[in-house]
């Protein structure tokens, strides 16, 4: 909430979205999200296409978003044994699709423009130093993505 606080006034356009643990987006709040945002941004717990079904996702056109950024890949107990039990319901393929590298492709094919993803587990302190630094680039010194995840790989 601070990092959005603090770049606020450099947005041109309003944030829409769900903040905190208020709730959990249905599947089709993610949907509408998704369709309707030029830039989309998950901050959270485990993998992203563990919240976003795969089967919707797959079928999805998005070209009106040109960024997503996935600050995810964070666990807590919690979220292992959700996850855990979640998963038990999976296809082993289905359960590789949702890697990072994977979900990049599929958010591609859907027709999003760029993707900045985290590749490996992480905390959530590592991953608001990493959204501190990509909101400075992007919004403040009006850097390029490519030229911010240059920034973010030193």
């Amino acid at each position: 909430k601070e990092i959005l606080e603090k770049y606020h006034d450099l947005f041109a356009l309003q944030w829409e979205g769900v903040i905190g643990n208020m709730c959990v987006p249905s599947q089709a709040e993610w949907q509408q999200l998704l369709t309707n945002c030029s830039a989309f941004l998950f901050y959270g717990m485990e993998r992203l296409m563990s919240h976003v079904l795969l089967n919707w996702l797959v079928a999805m056109n998005i070209p009106k978003c040109r960024l997503v950024i996935l600050l995810d890949l964070v666990r807590s107990q919690q979220s292992y044994q959700r996850i855990t039990n979640s998963d038990v319901h999976k296809s082993c393929l289905h359960i590789a699709l949702e890697k990072p590298t994977e979900t990049a492709m599929l958010l591609s094919l859907t027709g999003v423009g760029s993707v900045i993803a985290t590749q490996w587990y992480t905390t959530l302190q590592e991953n608001a130093e990493r959204l501190e630094i990509l909101f400075e680039n992007l919004l403040s010194f009006g850097k390029t993505t490519g030229q911010t995840v240059h920034v973010l790989q030193k």
